[in-house]
């Protein structure tokens, strides 16, 4: 099998590349800098990596490369900015595409704009691949079978502050520019805010405070869970700092998050699910490494998507894997999960 990787050059697409030649398969490392794909193959232990140049405005020539490969995994984030050119010359190359965004409003206008153009090309299209939104979508699926009529979803990001790359800063610069969304009564709403109620972590005995965000789970889970509402929320303290950021203190961050700082930290992701009796059922995902484990979610969604195969169309991760059996092989990446009645 062999992978497209669009930005390989960068921090988390030379994760990717790294994780898909860890796996078997061949990573095809694609970007608009020679000089600097060729470090990347050299740094992964490929050397002799297939190298291909093409930049956003050469959609044709991204296509041709695409047919290439069996599938692509687009990494050139700020994906609001950048991700369309990718996925349209996956679309048009008939190829399978997954992308590593956390952009909610990337996402949606993904579903938006690309749905049908990905069914009749014959083409899966699964965005937002990554550690927050895979494992939120798949644990708010398995929470929401335990409870027969749903009237609200909370999907929360519970990690403490932490590590980041010079790529996320980017991404939640245009995540907290453009305001998130919430589900309501059969459609998308800008969020109306208000007051969340807080969540004790999983592990802990302290609530944690949250403010309303733009998690990719409010875009996603709606497509395969039937619920009056669906809102998405991170703890108070990093929503504080994401709103503090500025373009200018973006670019001071490194591009790349050591190894010793992305094993110390922890993600976790929080589903709870609310009937209208007000019962209640919820479930976590978490695990080190949210870099290392966004690029195996990549990885195994392409796979999964090229062999055992999906729906053409855009999908929410659990309209494409089997939610169970893919928490499954997270935890041989080291992730936890567990859902139980509150």
């Amino acid at each position: 099998m062999r992978i497209a990787v669009y930005g390989a050059s960068g921090f988390t697409g030379a994760l990717v590349a790294a994780e898909a030649r860890r796996r078997g398969i061949e990573p095809v490392l694609v970007g608009r800098d020679v000089v600097r794909l060729r470090k990347t193959s050299e740094d992964i232990g490929v050397p002799d990596a297939a190298l291909r140049i093409a930049s956003l405005d050469e959609i044709q020539e991204m296509a041709t490369i695409f047919t290439e490969c069996d599938a692509v995994v687009n990494c050139a984030g700020p994906f609001t900015r950048w991700g369309e050119p990718v996925l349209r010359a996956a679309i048009t190359a008939g190829r399978h595409y997954v992308d590593t965004s956390g952009e909610q409003h990337h996402i949606h206008r993904t579903f938006d704009e690309f749905s049908s153009a990905a069914e009749q090309s014959g083409t899966t299209a699964v965005p937002g691949a990554t550690d927050d939104g895979v494992p939120g979508d798949l644990i708010a699926q398995l929470a929401a079978a335990r409870v027969s009529s749903i009237r609200e979803v909370l999907i929360a990001d519970l990690r403490l502050p932490g590590g980041v790359s010079r790529g996320t800063a980017r991404s939640m610069l245009a995540v907290s520019g453009s305001g998130g969304l919430e589900f309501r009564d059969g459609a998308w709403h800008p969020d109306a805010g208000g007051t969340i109620e807080p969540v004790i972590p999983p592990g802990q005995d302290q609530p944690a405070a949250l403010r309303v965000f733009a998690l990719p789970g409010v875009v996603t889970v709606p497509r395969h869970v039937t619920a009056g509402r669906v809102r998405g929320a991170i703890r108070a303290e990093v929503a504080t700092l994401f709103e503090g950021l500025t373009e200018e203190m973006a670019e001071t961050i490194p591009e790349v998050v050591p190894m010793q700082a992305r094993q110390d930290g922890q993600w976790l992701m929080f589903a709870r699910v609310t009937g209208v009796n007000g019962e209640s059922v919820s479930g976590w995902v978490t695990g080190p490494d949210a870099y290392g484990l966004t690029a195996v979610i990549a990885v195994e969604t392409a796979r999964r998507l090229v062999e055992v195969g999906a729906p053409a169309g855009v999908l929410a991760p659990a309209q494409a894997v089997d939610p169970a059996d893919f928490l499954r092989y997270l935890a041989s990446a080291g992730a936890r999960w567990q859902v139980g009645e509150d």
